[in-house]
């Protein structure tokens, strides 16, 4: 997708999010500053008036100072509200919108196979949420808003100067305000496309490589790769910095060109208007009023440039992130049929493939699990049980057949996936509406509570990272007590007693195997402790399923046997 198509995209997502808070705030913003540009010429105006008024006795009794008077402060007051009111809404819609941008993303790397993809770089999304996202708010909030404000700009002074003082110099300022107040934002965007590129993807790699510097510092120093890592965090900082000097360099050039062109404005502005004083088309009042007005009109444009530095790392941004956000919206897949009364999974002539892979991963004819019932699948590493599993989770795709799953499920998986969090917050993770009574019946469903009472903060403790405070078999127990809280009718289990000894892993089955409502269960495990607790074993091997093996049959007992002792 090219960046224009993305830019189009990205905005039509943005006014399909809060159209009427980002048209408002446009609107408002264009309203400040008309009502600012108005504020100057008529205070102008209003002073020199004045001062001519004072000069003359009879001027002076003749002046009416009370009409512009309020006319100032309605402005003075208009200007301060229109620009509060304008920050309260572009703001408050930009952050809503980044917020609504920010779930859909989350909703396309939900997508099957998308948060796979994710495992060989899992920065990736972090990056995409924090940089890219807060990157897309420039397209708004710097460059249309500032847009919308100077065309306001030169479309209020053109009208004015060309109604109080001459036609053609009203026509002149306006043609001159937009061609260099858009054209010199439009060539700094343009020049500034590489070095904004450039920088952020330096920042991308200052941040994963001083990640991988911080997390490996032990492996890389045992490995004597401690100096190469720290020369690749010194290179990106160096690349930084250097696009960080291009992006000032245009920046400053920038601002010479508004700078010189406000200058030109002004002195061609002020002759104009000279002359027409001294021709008698107008007074000295109206020549202060197009002056002062053409030095507000410039203002507005000067806001552009930060949005035209900006706008290559924004076009970067949506370029990277429109297909993730496209794939969000995309058409709900058809309607299957419903599943037959007591079945919870269903797969008819499935066919699993990973991305890139010449061969199926998994083939089979049918599948089915009733409810209640407690099947595990065993077999040789690599024979395809993970892979079904995922399938059935959501994760993967089927590239051919047909799998059919009675939601809600849950799932265990070899790694116990904690945060740095508290024991609350981790648990709630599974039903975020949990009441403290349900937290705690889960934890002593899974043997936890009595260590949990014990602690000074009990459930608000908090964990370190990937669950630091608890050993490996608590970590488990607050692992399984999530797994309770889900009211879930399916469990895929994926060797839930990896990596704990045998008398906490005897204890998690018992307590599997006893919890409330008896949930069915699919177990993919090569482990006999794990196997003997299940109904049925599927024995696969090379992606097919090779036998069905129901408990009391010789063949099960045989099956068991032949896996991992504890």
């Amino acid at each position: 997708m090219n960046r224009h198509a993305a830019l189009r995209q990205v905005l039509a997502l943005f006014f399909a999010e809060r159209r009427r808070g980002l048209l408002g705030g446009a609107g408002l913003a264009a309203l400040t500053v008309a009502a600012g540009i108005g504020l100057l010429g008529l205070s102008g105006w209003f002073v020199t008036a004045t001062a001519l008024a004072g000069a003359s006795a009879t001027a002076a009794w003749a002046f009416d100072i009370f009409a512009p008077g309020a006319g100032v402060r309605l402005l003075a007051l208009g200007r301060t509200a229109s620009r509060y009111g304008e920050r309260l809404v572009t703001h408050d819609a930009t952050l809503a919108v980044l917020a609504g941008l920010r779930e859909r993303l989350f909703r396309g790397w939900a997508a099957p196979q998308a948060a796979r993809q994710l495992l060989a770089r899992p920065a990736r999304l972090l990056f995409r949420l924090t940089a890219d996202i807060d990157a897309l708010d420039s397209l708004y909030l710097r460059v249309l808003v500032p847009a919308v404000a100077g065309l306001a700009s030169a479309t209020v002074t053109g009208l004015a100067v060309g109604h109080w003082v001459h036609p053609a110099l009203g026509g002149a300022l306006a043609a001159l305000l937009l061609g260099v107040g858009l054209g010199l934002p439009w060539y700094i965007a343009r020049r500034a496309d590489r070095p904004a590129r450039r920088r952020a993807h330096a920042i991308e790699a200052l941040r994963a490589r001083t990640v991988d510097l911080v997390a490996g510092h032990s492996t890389l120093l045992m490995a004597g790769r401690l100096p190469a890592q720290q020369a690749a965090v010194r290179a990106a900082d160096a690349r930084q910095a250097e696009a960080d000097d291009q992006l000032n360099r245009l920046d400053g050039h920038a601002g010479l060109g508004l700078g010189i062109t406000g200058s030109l404005l002004l002195a061609g502005t002020l002759v104009a208007a000279a002359a027409a004083v001294e021709a008698g088309r107008i007074g000295l009042p109206l020549a202060a009023l197009a002056v002062l007005m053409v030095l507000g009109a410039i203002e507005p444009f000067a806001a552009l440039r930060r949005g035209a530095l900006e706008l290559g790392r924004s076009a970067m941004a949506a370029r990277r992130l429109a297909p993730r956000l496209a794939q969000a919206d995309a058409a709900e897949p058809p309607p299957v049929p419903a599943l037959p009364p007591g079945h919870l999974l269903q797969a008819e002539a499935l066919v699993l493939r990973h991305p890139g892979a010449a061969r199926p991963a998994v083939q089979m004819d049918r599948l089915v699990l009733q409810a209640g019932e407690r099947v595990a699948v065993i077999g040789p590493s690599g024979s395809g049980k993970s892979t079904l599993l995922a399938a059935i989770a959501g994760e993967l795709a089927p590239a051919a057949g047909r799998l059919q799953v009675a939601a809600p499920l849950a799932l265990l998986t070899q790694r116990t996936e904690l945060f740095q969090d508290s024991l609350r917050d981790n648990l709630r993770l599974a039903a975020p509406r949990a009441t403290e009574a349900e937290l705690r019946q889960a934890l002593h469903a899974a043997g936890l509570l009595a260590h949990v009472d014990t602690l000074p903060a009990g459930l608000d403790t908090p964990l370190g990272e990937g669950g630091l405070g608890l050993s490996g078999g608590q970590q488990r127990r607050l692992a399984l007590a999530r797994l309770l809280l889900r009211p879930a009718r399916l469990w895929l289990l994926d060797e839930p007693t990896e990596g704990v000894d045998a008398a906490t892993a005897a204890d998690i089955l018992q307590r599997l195997s006893d919890a409330p409502g008896r949930p069915a269960w699919l177990m993919a495990t090569h482990l006999r402790r794990e196997a003997a607790h299940a109904d049925r074993l599927l024995v696969m091997h090379a992606g097919r399923i090779t036998a069905d093996l129901h408990r009391g049959q010789p063949a099960f007992r045989a099956a068991l046997d032949t896996l991992r002792p504890d």
